[in-house]
């Protein structure tokens, strides 16, 4: 099955989910032939279109989608929504199920039909209505989906999320679709954490708590603390330029026009290091925020500064590089003493990983050379990712640390009360038609049923991590992976159910 490529997905604050960061979302890989038409459906407009939908949606194929949603849905449903934004809807549901298997046709009319289909990866049944427009040839005019069972109903005890999270990260780890760690806590009392899985193919070592797991794009939350600080310490402004604070920075377009507040917003117009310059370089030479430069610094804004929003970890990189001229310090260094000493975070750090750094877990991804993938995950992302961590992403911590990060956070130990507000209040709406969801300054910030989410994820071949801090509730939980998106921001996305019930 080939993956879901081109879903819209948030790396939750999802990849994705939070977010409304759109993210690729990869799902697992498999050689199983092409899916036959699902059997047992009613012989009716709106079941030929069900079963035309199920067959696309269980291949798995982003771009396949996208084409049936074009071609499928009736003119007046595009009208109200783009197709790229059911596309999100089908990629977040196959980040929960990795395909549906039908069950029963529970009703049965000439332009409504209702299945009830058994999920993939966990087996719960899940309610699906499509429902077609009364013309030929009765494209679809809606798609809904809601569990059959368990995710509705009364609130649960906190005793009661531990249970079903175990129950359902048990079913994940057993279809090899989750290898991590997963931490729930009400404030600081712990409510549930867990470990799955190996550390270490190679030599079997299985994941524990304390096993370190790449961050991806999670440092993002610390750099930008560490601009807010020097902001609070009068060092700097969020609305100095580029060129002020490095005058000598040699792309006078983006040292003249981008500024501070751009960069960790993700307005800058600056794009991903990750980039031909990248793959072409000796990564043991990617060190210090300054070597990762020449990968982009010749490259001219996308769009004006501050015209609009684009995911930017070339804009993180420079923000590291201005912490560095201002507090004087290494970015390390700075995030070190400044963010992970006040927070107690005493496994969180940028382990140079060629120095073989003691308890960290191996990247396993399905994504291998010249195109090839593996429903096994056959490689390591040991050659993929960068050799030491920095400002846009890439070091290593724990759940455990995650949740004194989130407790030195909400306690203002990091930054002053109105810093901390700041930092954390939604700046920038990803997308339009995402009203719930914007970028702060290195944070997604959500409103859902009543509550103020925050957080990061991150995801890379071989690395899937998420943060999401429950404001006003008092939940943090983190999840971390070393496999491919979405394993780590599935749980997250089924542990918010449960806590927003």
């Amino acid at each position: 099955m080939r993956l879901l490529k081109q879903s819209l997905l948030r790396p939750v604050v999802v990849m994705v989910a939070a977010l409304a960061v759109l993210v690729a979302a990869p799902a697992r890989a498999s050689d199983a032939p092409r899916a036959q038409e699902p059997a047992g459906l009613p012989d009716t407009p709106a079941g030929r279109q069900a079963a035309a939908l199920l067959q696309v949606f269980n291949e798995g194929d982003g771009r396949k989608m996208l084409a049936f949603i074009q071609e499928h849905y009736a003119k007046a449903a595009l009208t109200q929504h783009p197709a790229e934004q059911h596309l999100g809807t089908y990629g977040e549901l196959w980040m929960k199920t990795e395909g549906l298997t039908l069950q029963k046709v529970e009703s049965s009319r000439e332009r409504t039909v209702i299945l009830v289909a058994k999920d993939k990866l966990a087996g719960e049944s899940v309610r699906l209505q499509v429902d077609v427009e009364a013309k030929a040839p009765h494209g679809i005019t809606a798609v809904k989906l809601q569990p059959v069972a368990g995710d509705s109903g009364r609130p649960l005890s906190d005793e009661e999320v531990a249970r079903a999270t175990q129950a359902y990260v048990e079913k994940l780890a057993a279809a090899e679709a989750f290898s991590g760690t997963v931490l729930i806590a009400r404030g600081d009392t712990l409510i549930y954490q867990g470990a799955f899985g190996l550390a270490s193919r190679g030599f079997q070592v299985p994941n524990r708590l304390d096993t370190k797991f790449n961050l991806g794009s999670m440092n993002k939350m610390f750099t930008a603390i560490a601009i807010a600080q020097l902001v609070e310490a009068g060092k700097l402004s969020f609305q100095d330029t580029v060129g002020k604070v490095l005058p000598d920075y040699p792309n006078k377009a983006v040292a003249e026009k981008v500024t501070v507040h751009q960069l960790l917003t993700h307005t800058s117009g600056l794009g991903s290091f990750f980039n031909d310059k990248y793959d072409a370089a000796d990564k043991s030479r990617l060190r210090e925020p300054r070597d990762f430069l020449p990968l982009f610094v010749d490259e001219p804004p996308a769009f004006e500064p501050g015209a609009r929003w684009s995911y930017s970890n070339s804009g993180f990189l420079l923000l590291g590089t201005l912490i560095e001229k201002v507090s004087g310090q290494s970015y390390f260094d700075y995030v070190r003493e400044h963010i992970y000493k006040p927070a107690g975070m005493t496994n969180s750090d940028c382990y140079e990983l060629d120095r073989d750094p003691p308890n960290l877990a191996v990247g396993y991804t399905r994504q291998g050379p010249d195109g090839k993938e593996s429903p096994k995950r056959d490689w390591t992302n040991l050659y993929l990712h960068v050799v030491k961590g920095g400002p846009a992403g890439g070091g290593y911590s724990t759940v455990e640390d995650l949740w004194r990060f989130s407790q030195a956070l909400q306690a203002n130990k990091l930054l002053g009360a109105k810093a901390t507000q700041w930092v954390t209040t939604g700046k920038v709406q990803p997308r339009p038609e995402d009203k719930d969801t914007r970028y702060a300054y290195g944070f997604f910030e959500e409103q859902l049923q009543g509550a103020r989410i925050i957080g990061h994820g991150g995801g890379f071949p071989g690395i899937n991590s998420q943060l999401d801090i429950y404001l006003g509730k008092g939940y943090t939980v983190a999840v971390m992976a070393n496999q491919d998106p979405p394993s780590a921001q599935r749980v997250a996305q089924r542990i918010r159910t449960l806590l927003l019930r």
